[in-house]
C-alpha cells in the first residue's frame, strides 16, 4: 500500500505520508510553484502568536510550517500521526529522538487529530494546515481541538479549497488529475501519494461548507479568507468563552 483510500484509514493515511517523508517538503514547493510559502506565512499571520503563548501545530509534519509560529516568543508543539515525518523533521533540527527538545521553542509529538494526547485547556492557538483533509471524521477532530484549546483560544485551518472563478476552476481540476500525478512521479519518493491528494481536493467541502462543520464542532466567530484565487482558504474561529450564540459564518476575501 504506497496511497490511501479516500476512506481515509489512520494506519493507511500514515503508512503514505511515512513513505512520502523523504523528499515531501521539496515536491510541495515544485508542485504548488512556491505559492505553499506565502500558504505557511499567511497561516503564522493568523495565528498571530505572542510571547508566552502556547500553539499545536497539527498535521505538521516535518514542522517545516511549525517554526514561524515561534518567531514572537511562542512555544509550538508539532504533532502528526507519521512518525516518519515526525523523524525526518526531527533529523533535520540535528536531533536524536522524537521529542525535539524545544529547539527553537518547538517540540514534536506523535498524536492522533482524533484522540489527542494533550489536557484539556491548554493551547493558546491550534492549527492544522493540509491535514484536516487526511483525518477520518473532521467534526470530530474539530471537537478535540475545541478540548485542548483555552476558552477564548483561536483556531487557524489552511487547506486547499475551491477557486473561486469557474473558469480557473475548471483549469485547476485539469492541473490536479492530470498534471500534478505525473510531476510527482519524477519528485516523490511516494508518487502514488499524489494521487490520492488530487483526489482528495477534489472531494473536500468549498469554504461556506466547511465553515458550517467548523461551527457545528462548537467553535464560534467562523470566518474564512481566500487565498491564491480560492485555490487554498484560512479559516479562523474561537473556542467560546461562554456558552457561543450560534451565527453564521462569514467571508472576507483580499
Amino acid at each position: 500500500m504506497t496511497r490511501a483510500s479516500l476512506d481515509k484509514k489512520p494506519r493507511e493515511v500514515a503508512a503514505m505520508f511515512d513513505r512520502t517523508a523523504r523528499r515531501y517538503d521539496l515536491v510541495n514547493d515544485v508542485l504548488s510553484l512556491g505559492q505553499d510559502r506565502l500558504w505557511r506565512k499567511a497561516t503564522a499571520a493568523a495565528v498571530d502568536a505572542g510571547p508566552g503563548e502556547l500553539v499545536l501545530d497539527l498535521g505538521a509534519g516535518t514542522g517545516t510550517s511549525t517554526d514561524q509560529f515561534t518567531t514572537l516568543g511562542a512555544r509550538a508543539i508539532a504533532s502528526d500521526f507519521s512518525l516518519g515525518m515526525l523523524r525526518t523533521g526531527v533529523r533535520r533540527r540535528g536531533d536524536s529522538g522524537l521529542s525535539g527538545g524545544g529547539v527553537r521553542g518547538v517540540t514534536f509529538v506523535a498524536g492522533d487529530a482524533l484522540r489527542l494526547p494533550f489536557a484539556d485547556a491548554v493551547f493558546d492557538a491550534v492549527t492544522i494546515s493540509f491535514a484536516l483533509r487526511n483525518v477520518q471524521d473532521t467534526e470530530a477532530a474539530l471537537r478535540e481541538m475545541l478540548r485542548v484549546a483555552k476558552p477564548g483560544a483561536r483556531l487557524v485551518i489552511c487547506e486547499f479549497s475551491r477557486p473561486t472563478p469557474k473558469s480557473f476552476d475548471v483549469l485547476y481540476s485539469q492541473y490536479l488529475m492530470r498534471l500534478l500525478p505525473p510531476v510527482a512521479r519524477l519528485l516523490s519518493s511516494n508518487p502514488d501519494s499524489y494521487e490520492y491528494l488530487a483526489e482528495s481536493i477534489r472531494a473536500w467541502p468549498d469554504q461556506a461548507t466547511l465553515a458550517g462543520v467548523v461551527r457545528d464542532a462548537g467553535w464560534t466567530r467562523v470566518a474564512w479568507r481566500n487565498l491564491s484565487l480560492g485555490i487554498v482558504a484560512l479559516h479562523r474561529a474561537y473556542k467560546p468563552t461562554h456558552k457561543p450564540t450560534i451565527k453564521p459564518a462569514s467571508e472576507s476575501e483580499d
